[in-house]
């Protein structure tokens, strides 16, 4: 069995088949995860003991024929962000160091309710704040394909452990790309469902009306499995569509060809890394041979989601952090330590968060502050919300059958391959731009899809490129099938 080579559909069929068994190839993640992640650094903690209890418990329902679901027995990572009852949830900060959570998150409740298998909780950029995974306050998170370059960020471990094959699948959390730039930059796919079409609950918050969950794997039809398993209405989640959602896994390939694929024209207004743009041509090229239709279309607005986004989103992250005192959750010393010293209860707080907190962080809070404070808040939030609302317009126009008729827009994933680690750490302005392509989709909340352009050799080193199929809201459906489509073909 090399586990390289299988994916979650493969791995499922082998259990039916009892070509091997879950405890086999759980022991066998486990052994590779030790042999490479010292170098990878993509998990922040692992769940040997209890992964090992529901191996055996997954083995027993496939040997009495009762294993119904594709999931069970698969090995999965879950990036420190969602809570798993009784085991430690960082969010990659101090401020959580030792914070146990009591209740699962609604994603990890149906996973678990499929008896997949969780082999740890990987690394990130604290709180969800990077796209390079350096901002962690434990660890750096390396590319597999070049360990001197960052993964990506904001869920750099979960595509880490993906790519280099330390897990069959990953799930990860996108506020601004955060799922699809580290998917594209580590050579794997990543998806980021419609807003509300899977529950939050348990799900730390960062920005909550940027904030989706969504499944990051090797293939499209792994990521449509994984879908098809967290997604659907929550009660505890207020946002939570109510909508049906359909299954993903078998794709109607004649509906599929029917597909109209837009590209907007302000994609390439932007500068592209020669070995990107050559990569997005290939792929555009690929889908002209596949005999689709393809439409050039207008997204004006989108060279203001960056700008508009460092806005709202720190707004609302200064709302969600303020309950992380460093007090409650666990604090930011040992358990049984003494407090910081301080003469009262606000030099307390001011010395607890001040140690908690890292410079990312701290510097989104306070941005978020300011552009709450009074005099400032029509000038920045009000006017960011005003760029949202014409996002918004941009892409119902896109879909609209009266002004463009295109089902699927295209789109790169990122304006370069994978950075060097440190290389962008000294300029916040050139991260944020790191997520130009993948921004604008959270701003609508329509389901956006990064796949690679092609199969990389990560034994060559050569640096993956990744391309976005963005859909209509709740129409998931559309583009993992052209995804699949595409890598199929």
């Amino acid at each position: 069995m090399d586990i390289h080579t299988l994916t979650i559909n493969s791995l499922s069929k082998g259990f039916r088949e009892k070509k091997f068994s879950v405890t086999e190839v759980t022991k066998s993640f486990f052994g590779e995860i030790k042999e490479k992640d010292k170098d990878i650094c993509a998990y922040l903690s692992l769940m040997d003991e209890r992964a090992l209890i529901e191996a055996k418990y997954a083995d027993e329902l496939f040997y009495e024929n009762k294993a119904t679901s594709p999931l069970t027995g698969i090995p999965l990572a879950i990036k420190d962000i969602f809570l798993i009852e009784g085991t430690k949830t960082t969010a990659a900060s101090k401020m959580l160091e030792h914070y146990i959570a009591s209740y699962d998150a609604t994603v990890i409740k149906k996973l678990k309710d499929e008896h997949a298998i969780f082999l740890g909780k990987t690394n990130m950029d604290e709180f969800a704040m990077g796209s390079s995974t350096e901002n962690s306050a434990f660890q750096i998170t390396r590319n597999p394909y070049d360990v001197t370059r960052v993964p990506g960020g904001s869920s750099g471990g979960s595509a880490a452990a993906v790519s280099a094959g330390l897990a069959l699948g990953a799930l990860g959390s996108d506020t601004a790309g955060s799922v699809r730039q580290p998917a594209a930059l580590c050579g794997v796919v990543g998806l980021k469902p419609t807003y509300g079409s899977v529950s939050r609950f348990g799900l730390i918050a960062m920005a909550s009306s940027f904030d989706h969950v969504g499944p990051i794997t090797k293939t499209v039809q792994d990521a449509a499995i994984l879908y098809d398993a967290i997604k659907g209405h929550d009660p505890f989640d207020a946002t939570s569509i109510f909508e049906e959602q359909l299954s993903t896994t078998n794709p109607d390939f004649d509906y599929v060809k029917k597909l109209v694929i837009g590209i907007p024209k302000e994609c390439f207004e932007f500068e592209l890394e020669k070995e990107v743009k050559e990569g997005i041509e290939k792929a555009i090229e690929k889908f002209k041979k596949l005999g689709f239709v393809l439409k050039e279309i207008n997204l004006p607005h989108i060279k203001y989601s960056v700008p508009a986004y460092y806005i709202i989103t720190p707004a609302e992250v200064s709302a969600n952090l303020a309950r992380f005192d460093g007090i409650r959750y666990g604090g930011n010393s040992p358990p049984k330590a003494d407090p910081p010293r301080a003469e009262n209860l606000k030099e307390l707080y001011e010395k607890s968060r001040g140690i908690g907190f890292g410079p990312e962080t701290k510097r989104r809070i306070l941005l978020g502050t300011f552009v709450l404070s009074a005099g400032y808040y029509d000038a920045y939030y009000g006017k960011a919300k005003k760029i949202q609302q014409c996002i918004v317009k941009d892409f119902d126009k896109a879909f609209d059958k009266k002004e463009n008729g295109v089902d699927v827009i295209f789109m790169p994933t990122t304006p370069t391959r994978a950075f060097k680690i440190g290389e962008k750490a000294e300029d916040p302005v050139s991260m944020y731009l790191s997520d130009i392509f993948t921004v604008p989709m959270n701003f609508a909340g329509v389901p956006a899809l990064s796949l690679p352009v092609e199969r990389y050799d990560i034994k060559k080193k050569e640096l993956p490129v990744g391309f976005q199929l963005v859909g209509k809201k709740m129409h998931e459906k559309d583009i993992l099938g052209l995804g699949m489509y595409y890598e199929k073909n």
